[in-house]
């Protein structure tokens, strides 16, 4: 136990700081001193734990099992710390707050909370701030700021999504630097365009740290919808550059990196993307022709072009929040706008999720596409001989089948999740079988909307609630360490 306490120690007292951050922005706005207080009281908890499991525990260079305990304890220990100022200045239940704060730090967006408007400054920002530091990563956070060496490259593979990928520089330390510099770098551009589109300084800055992590939390209960709603002039432009930070968000950052590098090849080069935008495309041209064939779109109306944008735009920035997981909205996924196909390929998208490297979550499009050209193997077997070698080729290179295994493991443990979620759901509430399944397919695929309101939501069983925030953490670390807190087998051997 001494060395995984003794990183959680460490994670506690570089979070310390983190939470006295949305102090300045009470003080700034004027919330009060019980804001201010709460998060000094959470930092002080924070620093006092760490601290203590600093001194008390040795630290060491951890093995396989424990970098992946230190992994899942310290997403659920951050979450409950985190959770303390939402108990304090907004008087929850702490299961509440608890599941507010897992759902900022694994970027799901599911909340707990209404009147969103006009809550404290400090609090918005908090959740803002949770999915943005969620959205690379806790522990890849950790390891920019406290890095330990060889102990990293064990700690940094825990947390990270679990598919082969290349490093776009030598050295651990080194990537995930250039990782947070990329996301840094976006962050500021985001928040500049926002600016320039009208949103305001407070709005810009919330949906920027909200939307490159695909995290979707918003200061208005409204979401997006919110600009279009309160006559803001360009909101159509708010729209598109929030298309613009979420695709982002969503895109693996080692494509950015090349591009950045200007090899404008990397945006079609590789199977990954092409996966990528056929998916964003191909939905949202499957939703518009479904709003054409039931008369929603009428070509000889003298307002064609106008309604014809309007529902481009509506369709796309929803496709686009959903697969990368973002979930904001400038409708919900229940309003009548969305038919019942554009429903059904809202589900199929939380599965999918973004890119492999990216802040979205989900199985990943780099999964779906090794499972198609899975079945394409398969049947193509049936046409050579039995000793024939066929390979699983990814961009023209054979993809080891020990990883072809293990994404056909996940996705069948995804699956079994996605229906005991929805069960569990269907049993404590009564919702529609739609409605249940849509509660797990949102907290597994870390995604945010769901098929029933928010209100719903917060009058869950805590049963479901519980259940929801299993399924937010092992969507977000990709199910196995938390599994692994649950296996005795791991712990004697730990």
């Amino acid at each position: 136990h001494s060395v995984v306490l003794n990183y959680i120690g460490s994670i506690l007292v570089i979070f310390a700081f983190i939470a006295l951050v949305p102090i300045l922005f009470s003080v700034i706005y004027k919330d009060g001193s019980d804001v201010s207080l709460a998060f000094l009281l959470t930092s002080i908890i924070s620093l006092g734990t760490g601290i203590f499991l600093r001194l008390v525990f040795r630290g060491d260079v951890p093995n396989n099992v424990q970098a992946t305990f230190i992994t899942a304890l310290g997403w659920v220990i951050i979450s409950a710390v985190a959770a303390v100022p939402y108990v304090f200045v907004l008087h929850s239940s702490y299961l509440d707050a608890y599941f507010e704060a897992m759902s900022g730090f694994t970027t799901t967006g599911i909340t707990m909370f209404t009147g969103l408007d006009y809550m404290p400054k400090g609090i918005i920002f908090w959740r803002s701030l949770t999915q943005w530091i969620g959205g690379l990563g806790i522990i890849t956070f950790f390891l920019v700021v406290h890095s330990h060496g060889g102990s990293a490259h064990k700690i940094f593979g825990a947390e990270s999504h679990k598919i082969t990928s290349e490093r776009p520089v030598p050295g651990l330390a080194n990537t995930v630097k250039l990782l947070w510099m990329i996301y840094s770098g976006y962050t500021v551009l985001i928040f500049v365009m926002l600016l320039f589109a009208g949103s305001g300084f407070w709005d810009s800055l919330n949906h920027t740290l909200t939307a490159l992590s695909t995290g979707g939390f918003s200061p208005h209960d409204a979401s997006i919808a919110y600009y279009s709603e309160h006559g803001f002039e360009h909101y159509k432009m708010i729209e598109y550059v929030l298309i613009f930070g979420m695709f982002l968000g969503g895109t693996n950052f080692l494509v950015h990196y090349r591009i950045l590098q200007r090899n404008i090849k990397a945006l079609w080069d590789n199977t990954e993307m092409r996966y990528w935008f056929g998916i964003i495309f191909g939905f949202t041209f499957i939703i518009l022709l479904e709003r054409y064939l039931h008369g929603k779109i009428d070509i000889a109306s003298p307002h064609f072009l106008s309604k014809t944008e309007e529902n481009f735009r509506t369709v796309l920035f929803q496709v686009v929040s959903v697969i990368t997981t973002t979930g904001y909205g400038t409708k919900d996924l229940f309003n009548p706008f969305f038919g019942a196909a554009a429903r059904q390929l809202f589900l199929v998208m939380m599965i999918i999720g973004g890119c492999v490297g990216s802040t979205g979550g989900g199985i990943k499009v780099m999964r779906v596409a090794i499972l198609f050209k899975l079945i394409k193997r398969e049947i193509y077997k049936i046409f050579v001989p039995s000793k024939a070698v066929n390979y699983i080729l990814i961009d023209h290179t054979p993809f080891d089948m020990e990883e072809v295994y293990r994404v056909s493991g996940l996705f069948f443990i995804w699956m079994v999740l996605l229906i005991a979620g929805g069960l569990i759901t269907s049993f404590a509430s009564k919702m529609t079988a739609l409605e249940s399944m849509s509660g797990m397919y949102s907290a597994l695929g870390n995604i945010g909307p769901t098929f029933f309101s928010v209100k719903d939501m917060i009058s869950l069983k805590p049963i479901v609630k519980i259940t929801y925030i299993l399924g937010m953490l092992m969507g977000r670390l990709e199910i196995l360490p938390v599994l692994l807190l649950f296996s005795p087998k791991a712990w004697k051997v730990y």
